[in-house]
């Protein structure tokens, strides 16, 4: 082998470049200012000039200790991460989306701006107005909060609540879809007795019956303080001269437990009715004195704890006589009406309710012949007094009276038939939900006994009209007793049924039916913008700030309404919709 040392190497002419046409290898460095062609093989060190090529691949690493600048690039197909230190910039209109799959964040997303987060699409079933609450349908669709109602009145089916003949029932509703029935138990020595009832749907369930006087008793009222939550029992104690008493209950559960049974008047008493004036929260109970000429008298009740205190007795009507007592109280007027019978008249009187005493207006008489049976209720929708009552000398018609209150007195419309035929047990209550009065009694007209029926009263101005009638028991019933349940909008009549051996009954009567789509599970969350029939549209689901409310109460929980709408009070069931951040805005949240 032999080397040649020269200092240059030139073409045959000037400014030709010599040819090798084997090929050069070169152990040493090769200096270039420029190069061209195919490059084989390692290049090491700094390329202080331009390499410009159609291809290049790289098998190993490439590091860039400058800025890498190229602008007609198309796309760059990584399969594996590619890392950017100083940000990386999309043009305007430009995105960052998966081919296929889920593309993944990591990090805490405190610098990310213009997201929109706590929304869902979803298919609507119906349409569906922005900010209107929703629910999710078992086919994954989304469709407004609904409540439809039918008209048409219907009872459910009867319970027993005590395996025994009963006497002087009465019914009080209690709050949380429970009633307390109190009654004189005929298979225990007519002592006085109570039992805890649980609402649930268009039926009824009972706890255990508890004794509340050992005593036989008679002429029963029941009524919720709602102030001191606890129930007051009034009735004459039949075995000690008819006495009036009355005993205090707290229900904790299906069970009811009592205190020590208080005398408040030590005549003879009987028609003991009672009613609660929610506005000095006291008990109002009136009667009847028979020793002191039949008068009609009232007196004030003060509960403390299990106990219950008594003002002085005062007198509504002193003429002799006095029969079926019937009180109620206005709410909106805050007074006491007594309805009553007085020389087989019809009549009633307004008492006004100060410290622990009572004071009454001069009596209007309703009705210038015979009437018994009264039962008298307050429409608050409408603020009238709603009295019911047997016509005795119109073939004993069930009757009913519209009463206006105005100071110390009271006012009457035209009396009005429910039922043409001999009416008796009438009780009238009050269905707050629909704004109508419901009244049950025992219809003689009906066939060869008494049957147990309902019917709705819808009062307009001083007037009142009726429905059809709904049978409920068909058997003879007596001492039929009303109460409304403002949680499942049902009235709970409970009485003895004659045709079941006079068993202690009670049957749920629906003055409407409802259908209510909402549930305590399946609210999804609010509409964010209008949503056609059929269409995909975005709800705000939980974690998401609705921003189509109105009228909302800031920093306050509201619930989901039956109606759709929303409330800072919880409906039933109970759903809570989200906490209002503005007037405007609620950030979703269930419980």
């Amino acid at each position: 082998m032999s080397g040649i040392r020269v200092s240059n190497l030139r073409g045959e002419t000037a400014g030709s470049s010599p040819i090798f046409p084997d090929g050069v290898v070169v152990t040493g460095v090769t200096t270039s200012t420029s190069f061209s062609g195919n490059l084989t093989g390692n290049v090491t060190g700094n390329v202080t000039g331009n390499i410009s090529g159609t291809t290049g691949s790289f098998s190993g690493n490439v590091s860039v200790g400058g800025t890498l600048s190229q602008e007609d690039v198309t796309n760059i197909d990584s399969v594996g991460v590619v890392t950017a230190r100083g940000g990386i910039r999309i043009g305007v209109g430009q995105s960052v989306s998966s081919v296929s799959g889920i593309i993944t964040y990591y990090g805490d997303g405190s610098q990310l701006t213009g997201l929109e987060s706590g929304v869902h699409n979803f298919v609507a079933s119906g349409n569906i107005d922005n900010g209107k609450t929703v629910v999710i349908n078992t086919d994954g669709t989304v469709g407004i909060v609904t409540i439809t109602t039918d008209t048409t009145p219907s009872a459910g089916t009867p319970v027993v609540f005590e395996s025994a003949a009963v006497f002087w029932t009465a019914v009080a509703y209690i709050g949380n879809s429970k009633v307390v029935v109190a009654y004189s138990d005929g298979g225990n020595s007519y002592r006085g007795t109570a039992v805890v009832g649980t609402v649930s749907g268009t039926s009824i369930s009972f706890g255990t019956p508890v004794t509340f006087d050992s005593n036989a008793i008679n002429t029963t009222s029941a009524i919720y303080d709602s102030t001191n939550d606890k129930v007051v029992i009034a009735y004459s104690n039949g075995s000690d001269s008819n006495k009036g008493t009355c005993v205090v209950g707290t229900v904790s559960g299906t069970s009811i437990s009592f205190g020590t049974p208080v005398v408040f008047d030590n005549s003879n008493l009987s028609f003991v009715s009672a009613t609660y004036d929610s506005t000095n929260s006291k008990a109002v109970i009136a009667y009847r004195d028979t020793p002191d000429g039949y008068k009609g008298k009232a007196i004030v009740g003060t509960v403390s704890g299990t106990s219950i205190s008594f003002g002085s007795v005062a007198v509504y009507e002193s003429a002799n006589q006095t029969t079926d007592v019937a009180a109620t109280y206005d709410s909106t007027n805050q007074k006491v009406v007594i309805a009553y019978a007085n020389n087989s008249k019809g009549k009633a009187v307004v008492g006004t309710v100060s410290g622990t005493s009572i004071s009454f207006g001069t009596a209007v008489e309703f009705q210038d012949d015979t009437t018994t049976q009264s039962s008298a209720t307050y429409d608050s929708t409408n603020g009238k007094i709603v009295i019911a009552y047997r016509h005795n000398d119109s073939s004993n018609h069930g009757t009913a009276i519209i009463g206006t209150v105005s100071g110390t007195s009271i006012s009457f419309g035209t009396a009005v038939v429910f039922n043409a035929a001999a009416t008796d047990q009438i009780s009238a209550t009050y269905d707050s939900n629909i704004g109508k009065v419901v009244i049950a009694y025992g219809d003689e007209g009906n066939s060869t006994y008494k049957a147990g029926t309902a019917i709705v009263g819808t009062v307009s101005g001083t007037s009142i009209s009726f429905g059809s009638e709904v049978v409920f028991e068909n058997a003879n019933t007596d001492y039929i007793r009303t109460a409304f349940d403002s949680a499942n909008n049902q009235i709970v009549i409970v009485y003895d049924d004659n045709g079941n051996s006079s068993y202690g009954t009670a049957v749920v009567f629906s003055a409407v039916v409802q259908t209510i789509n909402l549930t305590a599970t399946n609210y999804i969350g609010i509409a964010a913008e209008a949503i056609s029939d059929g269409a995909t549209g975005k709800i705000t689901v939980v974690g998401g700030v609705n921003t189509g409310q109105t009228g909302l109460t800031t920093a306050r929980t509201h619930y989901v309404q039956n109606d759709g709408s929303l409330s800072t009070s919880a409906g039933s069931p109970s759903v809570v919709a989200g906490t209002a951040i503005s007037a405007s805005e609620l950030l979703v949240w269930k419980s």
